[in-house]
């Protein structure tokens, strides 16, 4: 018997397997494939606070991923590192030099003006060495800090953390039912061509964006927020940036794209649009790829000759609310299942920097109907480590 199964093997579920076993609860985490095999490893890699989020008026969140980045970079230093981000303004920029002033000061003001919040406007004689970004009609240049990561790494840094605390984890163990069973769930699952049965205490649902057919299968039936799927789509150009990160305000719609060195490569990212086919059959369009690369070439016309090396798509889960998806709000969601069934969750959304917050909150819901079992540790003070 386990006290908490987590059906996914992303960032949230691997993050809700760590912070359950640091609680003392006997944890096991399903994921039907390999562990950030879905949305968790074609994220833009970054770990920030958002910066656009504060034009939607999203505070809160902007200081909780603050706050994690924080943590973030004090426990996992080869994993998330401080990296310069530049944010150029041309004459015919929509955001203009006050309001990212404005925001660059309210971002240092939510962090409590640490040192990795400091920006500065560069001088018109620093601009040459910026990688062959365009002069023309170029009026200013911010530069901030924000972090990085291999999103796949840390991923299964955070469930390595969790098995040294007693969590299992299963990969290539597809969800087949679970049904309500006096005070448990009776979970089956497939594995090597065998359906195996388990029981545990509660079950947590952190399938991302099949997060509605893990939810079909339960019995009795929970009920299903409203939300959209959204793609966001990056590519994979065959040279390399080296001076920074670029925030950039694509010409074709005034989107934020960020351009960034990769491995020896450059990333650019991301699209945004409405998706509705399979999730295991994701891929960058034709039509998104050639947006990142125009967005490119308009800032850094001396690249032309770049080609794209590779591209990657991701799935996002957002409210479905109407407006535009780069509008919606980005706060994770997490829905509690029926009343007169045994503690179910389901986490829709999420971001990679606040991973290990929402996992708290979860846990905080959980552990209202779990036994007491004692403390392991504290996630905000566990070290992550690289794992090969």
């Amino acid at each position: 018997m386990y006290d908490v199964v987590i059906i996914g093997g992303g960032i949230q579920g691997v993050g809700i397997a760590q912070a359950a076993a640091a609680r003392g609860h006997k944890t096991l985490l399903l994921e039907q494939s390999e562990l950030a095999s879905g949305t968790s490893s074609k994220s833009s890699k970054l770990i920030h606070g958002g910066l656009r989020y504060l034009e939607n008026a999203q505070f809160s969140l902007v200081k909780e991923c603050l706050h994690e980045r924080t943590l973030l970079l004090k426990n996992a230093p080869d994993l998330v590192t401080l990296k310069p981000f530049f944010i150029p303004v041309y004459k015919n920029t929509s955001r203009r030099p006050s309001t990212l002033f404005t925001g660059l000061a309210l971002y240092g003001l939510l962090t409590g003006f640490q040192k990795s919040a400091r920006f500065s406007r560069l001088k018109k004689m620093e601009w040459s060495s910026l990688d062959g970004l365009t002069s023309q009609n170029l009026q200013s240049v911010f530069q901030y800090w924000d972090a990085q990561t291999d999103d796949q790494l840390l991923t299964r840094a955070v469930m390595a953390s969790a098995s040294e605390l007693g969590a299992e984890h299963l990969t290539n163990a597809k969800f087949v039912s679970a049904t309500a069973d006096n005070n448990a769930w009776k979970i089956s699952y497939q594995q090597n061509n065998t359906c195996k049965e388990i029981l545990s205490l509660s079950l947590v649902n952190t399938a991302g964006p099949w997060i509605k057919q893990v939810l079909e299968k339960i019995t009795p039936h929970p009920p299903a927020n409203a939300v959209e799927l959204v793609k966001g789509s990056h590519i994979i150009l065959n040279g390399r940036l080296e001076k920074g990160i670029y925030y950039l305000e694509a010409p074709q719609d005034k989107r934020a794209v960020f351009v960034m060195p990769w491995y020896g490569k450059t990333l650019i990212g991301t699209t945004e649009e409405t998706f509705t086919g399979d999730p295991a059959c994701v891929s960058a369009s034709q039509t998104e790829k050639k947006y990142l690369v125009d967005t490119f070439k308009h800032y850094f016309p001396e690249h032309r000759q770049w080609e794209i090396e590779q591209s990657f798509a991701g799935i996002r889960v957002l409210p479905a609310n109407g407006g535009s998806a780069f509008s919606k709000p980005r706060e994770t969601m997490i829905k509690i299942g029926n009343s007169n069934s045994p503690p179910l969750l389901s986490i829709y959304g999420g971001k990679l920097t606040v991973y290990r917050a929402t996992a708290e909150q979860a846990m905080n819901q959980l552990e209202k109907a779990l036994p007491h079992r004692k403390n392991l540790a504290d996630t905000a003070k566990l070290k992550l480590n690289s794992v090969e």
